[in-house]
Formats: C-alpha cells, structure tokens, sequence
C-alpha cells in the first residue's frame, strides 16, 4: 500500500518536470499548446500520437524538441508509395567473417529509435503502414524468426494531410486503434503567424535543454499505476465509451443515426491512461471526472465510424463525441 503523502510527493515531483519539459518546448514551437500537452501526455502514457493537418505547421520541429529535451534517440520517416517495410524495419544482408564463412547479419533500419515521426504515414502502402503495427503495441521488430527488442521508451508520432489525398491510403481501423490521441493541428493565429515569420526572418536560434531521459520517463510512467482511480470515474469512461456505439443505451441521437461502430476497449484504456497523467501534472494523485473529459476528443474521433448517412452529411466526428461528453451523467445508479 503506497503512503498517501509518499503519492503526493510523486505527483509534485510528476508536475513539476512535466511543467518544465512543456515550457521549454513552448518556446521553440509556436502556439499549438494542446498539440504539444497531447504529445507530452501519450509520452508519459506510453502511446502514439496521429496528427492530421496540412505541411508546415511544425509537426517536425515539436518532435526534434522532444528529443533534445527528454535526451531521446530521433528518426524521420518520409513515407512515400515505394518505401517497402524492410526500408523501416532493416533487412538481413549476406556478410562473411575472416575465415571467409557466410553469415546473415541484421542491418537495423530508421524505426529502432525512441522517438520516431512518421510523415504522411497515409502515403505508403497497407504494407509498409503494417510494418508498424508491432512496433507499435509491443515496442519489438520480429524479422527472421528473430525478436528484436526496441529501447524504451518507444513514441511514434505519425501525421497525415486532410486535404490532399491523391495517392493515399486510408489507415486500417486496427492501425488507428494503435494510436492513443489523433490531434487535428489547427492553423496558426495571426499573431503566431507573425512570430513565426519573425523568428525566421531574425534566425533566432534557441538552445534547448537536457531535462529528462529514457529512465526518468520510465520512472515516471510507474507513478501512473499509483494514481486513484474509484470505481464511479472507471465506469464513467467505460460508459462513454460505449456511448459511442450506436446500439447502446447510453449512445445519443445523433450517434444512433450516423455511427456505424464505435470505439475499442483500447479507448477506455485510453482514457483512463491520459487521465491519469493529466491528474499528476496538475498535481493530484487522484483522477476527476474532468481528466477522463479533457482527452475525450482526441481518445474515441478516430475509433468511431460513419454510416452512409454519416458520410453523405459530412460530419464530423468531434462533434458526435462532445455530444456524448455533455449528455452523459457522470453518476449512474
């Protein structure tokens, strides 16, 4: 039984490192404050992240920030329709020793990295998208029968355009599962905008410290198993998450006219993990209702379907899932 001021303690000592390692990438990324708290956040969770919006928006520079500040290994995945999974995975190559024997030798490719960004992950083939399915839920490579295991911790933060889809293809709904938030990147402000151009037009460069490294994050991510989850917050996100499915009792409307299937039992998984780190980076050792509301968006949007009719009115998901949000109780008898 963990003592509650030991807990405490932690979850000061949590906030305060995840308060430093937000402030010092806020300084090199402009704005996109909740693109930046998800990424913090499925880190300390131990997820990955699907960013969706269009080139330019600094998707590259906040994973570089990520890996200065939290001392972690980088790699950059361009995926493109040719890019074949051993150019993500690394291949066996013929090699031979002194004595002139031929062995196999494992080359290992761009993925055996901690933080890993894989740009327009949607351009490569269902193939190649595959290759990351096991890196993703067990942070391991298997090739020639042989396991290789990646060092921890492992972040893939994948991004993909809304808008140009000539020769995409669309992420399998048990790829998207492997993914705790999907962020929409929204465009810059006027005045970010400005800052931007400013910072490039002055070459302002900023030099960005060591805070964390793999072991401290690792550390960290034990304290999460010791923040209080009651009963009444776990049924709460089991029971948003089958608010969205349209068969249930507790779906709206709204859902039971347009979803076609809803979310995973990853999703209140999901919700359960990104509450628990919000709760410690605020602070508390103990989950509210509001931490399980908070991720809510970014949890279930890309775990929910649409039906024809869904489609036909284009609507978007975000909405649906803040409707659930606001309608259900949190309390049920």
């Amino acid at each position: 039984m963990t003592d509650p001021a030991e807990l405490q303690a932690e979850a000061r000592r949590f906030q305060s490192d995840f308060n430093s390692v937000r402030e010092a990438v806020g300084r090199v990324i402009v704005g996109q404050q909740q693109t930046v708290e998800a990424a913090l956040v499925a880190i300390f969770a131990g997820g990955n992240v699907l960013l969706e919006g269009v080139p330019g928006l600094g998707k590259t520079e906040l994973v570089k920030a990520l890996s200065r500040v939290l001392d972690l290994d980088f790699r950059r995945i361009q995926f493109t329709p040719d890019l074949m999974p051993a150019d993500i995975i690394g291949t066996n190559i013929m090699t031979s020793d002194e004595a002139g024997r031929y062995r196999f030798e494992f080359r290992r490719g761009p993925i055996f990295a901690q933080l890993l960004l894989a740009d327009e992950i949607n351009r490569a083939s269902p193939k190649t998208q595959s290759a990351l399915l096991e890196t993703m839920q067990e942070q391991s490579v298997t090739t020639g029968g042989v396991i290789h295991q990646l060092k921890p911790p492992f972040f893939v933060l994948a991004t993909q355009n809304p808008i140009e889809q000539e020769g995409t293809y669309p992420l399998p709904e048990a790829q998207l599962d492997r993914f705790l938030f999907k962020v929409t990147v929204p465009f810059l402000t006027r005045d970010e905008l400005n800052e931007v151009v400013s910072r490039t037009i002055l070459k302002t460069g900023i030099e960005l410290p060591k805070l964390l490294n793999g072991d401290r994050i690792m550390e960290l991510r034990q304290t999460l198993e010791k923040v209080v989850v009651t009963d009444a917050l776990r049924d709460y996100a089991c029971r948003l998450v089958l608010a969205t499915h349209p068969d249930s009792e507790f779906a709206t409307p709204r859902v039971k006219q347009f979803i076609r299937w809803g979310a995973s039992p990853r999703a209140a998984q999901g919700l359960i993990r990104a509450a628990r780190v919000r709760a410690l980076a605020e602070g508390r050792a103990h989950v509210a209702f509001d931490d399980i509301r908070h991720f809510a968006t970014e949890v279930l949007q890309h775990r929910m379907l649409l039906n024809y009719d869904g489609q036909a009115e284009n609507l978007n998901i975000s909405d649906l899932v803040n409707e659930c949000v606001k309608s259900l109780p949190e309390v049920m008898a």
